[in-house]
């Protein structure tokens, strides 16, 4: 990974020293990380991102992907079209850049003046064909049930050292004596034949977390493990949002109509006890 980013940051810098050292006129773009707004026919919860890249076409033509914020150099100046789409890390790998299809580019008309620097503030919103399921603990019963095999290790709290969206998250506690748990979604018909379908999760853990999808069919069950949370340390610990991409899941599991988010864990060996806190969990589709 430190090899990947040196050899990133070594084209950047190439890149960007050779444009202004060839051309000490160079116009400049200056864009600042997403905000993400509110879209009023949407039932979108809580607003969390982590849009953290931008895929940049100017006139149509693509510039790249960009981590932001980011200052650019172009060779271009004059009128000009410039058309920002919101990325992110898919599956929350960083060299796995991807626009987000659920949100909303951000477009502008503008000039660009050689040796001059335009600041962009790209704001974007869910789509409004956007469909959502969503868990984030507000209401006075759980949508996001325990399995009836496993104990209900899944509660809710608002310590404010703890809380950061809304006013509950969920919490799982794993002991020694309650050391297994899963969580399941209700079952959802979701559209296949290469449709866009995403998980998202807000998350802080002291353990790992497994990520899955149960599929129902008219006499048939299939279960398929998919993305795995590692565990974060005590001394470290953060809210992270992850997007999680079902499509190839959904779309070949075409024996199956039905199907159910899962999260599961088990603690992990060497702890006496862990804690998952977990919130916003969206299934988001078209």
């Amino acid at each position: 990974m430190k090899l990947v980013l040196y050899i990133v940051f070594f084209l950047v810098y190439s890149i960007t020293s050779s444009c202004v050292k060839n051309n000490p006129d160079p116009s400049w773009i200056y864009i600042n990380p997403w905000v993400l707004q509110e879209n009023q026919t949407n039932l979108e919860g809580e607003l969390t991102h982590n849009i953290t890249d931008a895929y940049l076409l100017i006139d149509d033509k693509l510039i790249g992907y960009f981590e932001l914020p980011i200052k650019l150099p172009l060779l271009l100046d004059g009128a000009k079209k410039i058309a920002i789409y919101p990325a992110i890390h898919n599956n929350g790998i960083a060299s796995t850049k991807r626009t987000y299809p659920f949100l909303q580019p951000y477009v502008l008309s503008t000039t660009l003046i050689k040796n001059q620097t335009l600041t962009i503030n790209p704001t974007t919103k869910y789509y409004t064909q956007t469909k959502f399921w969503i868990e984030n603990f507000e209401d006075a019963g759980l949508k996001l049930a325990t399995d009836p095999y496993f104990s209900p290790l899944l509660t809710t709290g608002s310590n404010p050292s703890i809380l950061k969206y809304g006013q509950k998250y969920g919490r799982i506690h794993l002991t020694t004596n309650n050391s297994k748990w899963m969580g399941e979604t209700d079952k959802i018909t979701l559209p296949q034949f290469g449709s866009e379908v995403f998980l998202e999760i807000d998350y802080m853990n002291t353990n790992t977390i497994l990520t899955g999808v149960k599929c129902f069919g008219a006499n048939s069950f299939q279960t398929n493990p998919n993305i795995q949370l590692n565990a974060q340390s005590d001394a470290t610990k953060k809210w992270k949002k992850i997007y999680i991409d079902l499509k190839e899941i959904i779309s070949y599991s075409t024996n199956y109509n039905q199907f159910e988010q899962f999260i599961e864990a088990e603690l992990d060996a060497g702890k006496d006890s862990s804690d998952i806190y977990i919130d916003n969990i969206k299934l988001v589709y078209f």
